[in-house]
């Protein structure tokens, strides 16, 4: 799974990459600071199975704290994209590359409306942000409408040439922008069965569905610490109902981490609060820091949105699951880890899904599977349900 940070330049989205990764990541008051994407480790909050089944838990890979399992997801920070990108402007088409592979999107917006469409500094309210939203959509809908342009009429001749059906036709197209045949099969009811039958407006009204589908967004209202920021988000939410907005402070998650990650504050990333190690340590600024964030951020909203977006990135938009694989009598592996791995899977994923997550070798030799919680026994098509603690027996 490969989630995307998207936003014009100026937006502060290298500091919510590094808010939400520790990664390090060029941050300046310019456009184009970023011109590579940045890449890095996210992490979703699941709530631990290891109380449950009696146990401490010794992740492998991300950790645990205070009950909670923070799983790792791969996440691209890619530069900022401007009007025209689709187009070649602001280097646009690189930039949008770098979003082929992207499962979810997060659309980090300055809500303050300090930075204008190219993201320039501008007087902090004078720029109306909601206008980024249709934006952002129209470039990722033609840039993606392009692609699939440049090689419909050819697709269509194979098509026909072949007798192939539509699903099969398209899915094969679009492919390379990681969307699945399932996508398209949502999106082609009420179209012609023939490619070369299609007009431009069908072609646009399908990208635009699939692209809904295959790479959701979600919207980080960020700098919602600034002054105009609380009415802008008030406006969004009534302009854009359908659409998942979380009020963001990217600023503030990364002071309060790094306060953590120094030993002066105790904070888990995505709770309404912290506590102060020692008051001290601290400086007069960085206690005045501390406490504008615990009224003005998580007094206000009860979160810095930065955990909640990606939390809601993968288990509302996407709706994976969090899988543990382990043994009704052995939880660790060979290495004395105790439930040492959580996968995220997709919806609807089956056991024998989860056999092949692990390994091709599970998946193919597999006779059964085991509800570790309640030492049920399954068959290989049995839906998975989040927090599932499953043990796949299979064949020599």
């Amino acid at each position: 799974m490969l989630v995307g940070i998207v936003g014009k330049p100026n937006v502060g989205k290298s500091t919510f990459f590094k808010a939400l990764t520790m990664a390090k990541a060029e941050a300046a008051n310019y456009p184009f600071t970023t011109i590579e994407p940045n890449k890095g480790v996210g992490f979703v909050r699941v709530e631990c199975v290891d109380k449950e089944l009696g146990v401490q838990c010794n992740p492998r890979v991300g950790y645990c704290k205070k009950g909670i399992r923070f799983v790792p997801v791969e996440v691209v920070d890619v530069a900022g994209l401007v009007p025209g990108a689709h187009e070649g402007k602001g280097l646009g088409n690189k930039f949008l590359d770098d979003l082929r592979k992207a499962d979810a999107l997060i659309h980090v917006v300055d809500i303050a409306g300090s930075v204008n469409e190219k993201g320039e500094p501008v007087a902090m309210g004078s720029y109306d942000p909601l206008k980024d939203i249709e934006f952002l959509e129209f470039e990722l809908d033609m840039w993606i409408f392009g692609i699939l342009e440049a090689n419909w009429d050819k697709s269509g001749k194979t098509q026909a040439a072949k007798k192939m059906k539509i699903e099969d036709a398209l899915a094969e197209m679009v492919s390379g922008l990681s969307i699945k045949r399932y996508h398209v099969e949502a999106v082609i009811k009420n179209y012609p069965k023939q490619m070369l039958e299609w007009n431009i407006d069908q072609k646009k009204t399908f990208v635009k569905n699939l692209r809904k589908l295959s790479k959701p967004i979600v919207i980080a209202a960020n700098k919602v610490d600034l002054p105009t920021a609380e009415n802008n988000i008030k406006r969004i939410k009534e302009k854009y109902p359908e659409l998942l907005i979380v009020p963001v402070s990217a600023e503030s998650e990364l002071a309060l981490k790094e306060a953590d990650k120094a030993g002066l504050i105790d904070y888990l990333p995505g709770a309404n609060g912290f506590e102060i190690k020692d008051e001290s340590k601290l400086s007069e600024k960085q206690t005045k820091a501390l406490n504008f964030i615990k009224t003005n951020i998580l007094g206000k909203y009860g979160f810095t949105g930065v955990q909640e977006i990606m939390d809601k990135s993968v288990f509302n938009l996407l709706n994976y699951m969090a899988i543990f694989p382990g043994g009704v009598n052995k939880l660790a592996d060979k290495d004395g880890n105790v439930l040492p791995d959580c996968f995220l899977l997709p919806p609807e994923s089956t056991a024998l899904d989860f056999a092949f997550h692990i390994h091709s070798d599970l998946g193919n030799k597999f006779i059964k599977a085991i509800l570790v919680k309640t030492k049920m026994m399954v068959g290989k098509e049995h839906k998975l349900k989040n927090r599932d603690v499953i043990e796949i027996v299979s064949g020599r």
